[in-house]
């Protein structure tokens, strides 16, 4: 018996293209429109001054203790952990108030990486958390402290995607819409691709809320999500994402493997 081959489908042809070339992703261009309200969700120019008027006086007060910590301005404290937390919890209060302004939602889960290091996602039982990451300024954190985190630095990444994401990839943006997405969907990659990285340290487990979609992850669902986030970070217009996009890509890196 002689059976026929059924003829690729666009859907089919898309898969193999995609196998092909890692490098391929949503390739509808972002259309800017600046005369759009600046948030979505903050449409009342007045509100949105306020708002972004506390984000930035808060943000000015992180990059102060930055240039401390570089050496570039005089401590006023002994430690920079307690001003740094000072300011996130700052940031609490301006989320409290604006849940759905996602700028602020986009800098809390930065402040907090800062906090806690990149390797908050994972615990590896023969490397401490103070060794994992040299940079990180709680040195000692509970494992309570670092779940609370992890969780707040998840919610407020997908949160803050989700609540900018256009209906279409063809709605315009307005360019600090545009600019946070980007930022939240490069942070999020940054992070995902980070974890994958430290799941491959022998006994080392996801410190995740089983409340979230990554508790069940392996490392290259880990991967996969930090290529996609990259690929769409590059295309919103953050340049180091769209090139990172294709070294997190685990199909990208097995097709090097094989030539």
């Amino acid at each position: 018996m002689t059976t026929m081959a059924l003829p690729l489908t666009q859907h089919d042809l898309s898969i193999l293209e995609k196998i092909k070339d890692p490098e391929s992703g949503p390739s509808a261009p972002v259309l800017i429109d600046s005369s759009l309200p600046r948030d979505p969700n903050v449409t009342n120019d007045e509100t949105y001054n306020r708002i972004s008027q506390i984000e930035r006086s808060i943000i000015s007060s992180i990059q102060t203790i930055e240039l401390q910590i570089a050496g570039l301005k005089p401590q006023t404290s002994e430690s920079p952990l307690s001003p740094y937390l000072e300011c996130v919890r700052q940031l609490d209060e301006l989320i409290d108030e604006y849940p759905n302004y996602a700028s602020a939602r986009n800098n809390r889960a930065q402040a907090l990486r800062r906090i806690y290091g990149d390797s908050l996602l994972v615990t590896n039982p023969t490397s401490p958390p103070s060794l994992e990451n040299t940079s990180v300024l709680d040195t000692s954190p509970s494992e309570t402290t670092l779940l609370s985190a992890s969780t707040t630095i998840l919610s407020d990444l997908s949160t803050a995607i989700s609540l900018l994401t256009p209906s279409t990839p063809f709605s315009p943006l307005s360019p600090q819409t545009t600019k946070t997405l980007s930022q939240a969907y490069t942070q999020r990659g940054a992070l995902y691709h980070l974890t994958a990285k430290s799941l491959a340290i022998n006994g080392a487990k996801l410190r995740i809320s089983e409340s979230r979609k990554e508790a069940g992850w392996k490392t290259v669902q880990f991967e996969e999500a930090a290529s996609r986030d990259f690929m769409v970070g590059g295309r919103f217009g953050n340049e180091i994402a769209k090139a990172l996009a294709v070294a997190a890509n685990p199909t990208a890196k097995l097709c090097g493997e094989m030539v």
